[in-house]
């Protein structure tokens, strides 16, 4: 890994120019690294933590002028070109973790809420991730334009994705027939969440599974979960339905295969909540069973990317915003998050590992795989 990590970061082409260039990149970066997976979120976070540890890291830096100022960092991050990040980004991904192919990708979306900047008017900025359930690990992530949504983000997002054989998740925003189309044509299948912004598709799909359950009607793949604990009962209900042709006719959407209902019913305290969500799917002969796990799996991206950066780096409240430093902030947390948890020989959660890492060098070295 640590040979990887290097090898691939290490090609990203240096922009500056003149007495700009005193610090190596090469260095700055592995600087950043080391600094956020033991603990830093702002530039001057990572000067301290790299003049504590200057000899330590003269063991294998070159350091030539020193540890960089907290504002050296900044510019470097501000100018660096996003674009050639991700790229090097998810080559190193898919070096650790393998391609994404034949696996279940969630494509979710997570606004850095502190990025915004008053001064100059611009929005805080917004990322759109590809999460591997299956490896726990994020294969890619691009900034929305500021001026544009998610829609036009997803289609850039999955063009870098090797997504033969893989199913593909996403929310309402991104339920677009064009998507679907670039899903299919890369070789992946699609569960897109439905909501009132496909016009009468939502009203069709809801009309005809609610009639055809209400009915018992037959052709409809069922499968039941009950999960208990924390004082809560939660039993889900996926229903499929493969009988799409006249969907198909009205609609146009490329590869659709079939109908999803999942019906959960929440008992809290005694407290009862129901619901019933719709979704379109490019499966035709996935089970009721298959399909929910599927759903159901979607939302790890929040659990297991969102959550992780907001709670254990505060990604949230971080004021990093000039240029491109935002973004590539962002990548760096993303980069740390995965080697903590690739690192398995200590059995805490991030905040335990990101502290010991902190305490211990020769732990760091380890998740480092140096």
């Amino acid at each position: 890994m640590a040979a990887s990590i290097w090898e691939h970061f290490n090609i990203i082409r240096d922009t500056r120019e003149g007495p700009a260039t005193k610090h190596r990149l090469h260095d700055i970066l592995v600087l950043s690294i080391c600094s956020v997976i033991c603990g830093a979120e702002h530039w001057t976070h990572m000067e301290e933590f790299g003049k504590s540890n200057e000899e330590w890291f003269r063991s294998f830096l070159e350091l030539p002028h020193g540890i960089p100022s907290h504002d050296t960092f900044g510019r470097v991050f501000a100018s660096l070109d996003p674009d050639a990040f991700e790229s090097a980004f998810r080559d190193w991904v898919r070096a650790v973790a393998g391609e994404s192919s034949g696996k279940h990708i969630a494509i979710d979306g997570k606004t850095v809420r502190r990025s915004f900047d008053r001064a100059s008017e611009a929005k805080a900025i917004h990322m759109v991730s590809a999460w591997v359930r299956e490896n726990s690990a994020c294969f890619g992530q691009i900034k929305v334009n500021e001026k544009s949504n998610e829609i036009t983000a997803i289609p850039e997002l999955l063009k870098h994705l090797c997504l033969k054989g893989a199913t593909v998740t996403i929310d309402a925003m991104g339920c677009q027939r064009k998507i679907a189309a670039q899903i299919v044509d890369q070789g992946g299948d699609y569960v897109f969440g439905l909501k009132g912004n496909q016009g009468t598709l939502l009203d069709d799909v809801k009309r005809f599974m609610d009639d055809a359950l209400a009915r018992e009607a037959e052709g409809i793949d069922r499968h039941e979960t009950v999960e208990k604990g924390h004082g809560r009962v939660e039993k889900r209900t996926t229903h499929v339905c493969t009988d799409v042709a006249w969907l198909h006719r009205r609609h146009e959407w490329e590869g659709l295969g079939s109908m999803v209902v999942v019906d959960s019913e929440r008992t809290i305290q005694g407290q009862k909540q129901e619901e019933r969500r719709y979704f379109i799917s490019s499966h035709r002969g996935a089970r009721a069973q298959q399909l929910g796990e599927v759903i159901r799996s979607h939302w790890q991206v929040e659990n297991g990317l969102h959550w992780m950066l907001d709670v254990n780096f505060g990604e949230d409240s971080c004021r990093v915003r000039v240029a491109n430093a935002a973004e590539n902030f962002s990548r760096v947390r993303r980069i740390a998050l995965m080697l903590l948890k690739q690192e398995k020989s200590v059995k805490v959660g991030i905040k335990g590992k990101r502290l010991k890492a902190g305490w211990d060098r020769g732990y760091l070295l380890k998740i480092l795989g140096l």
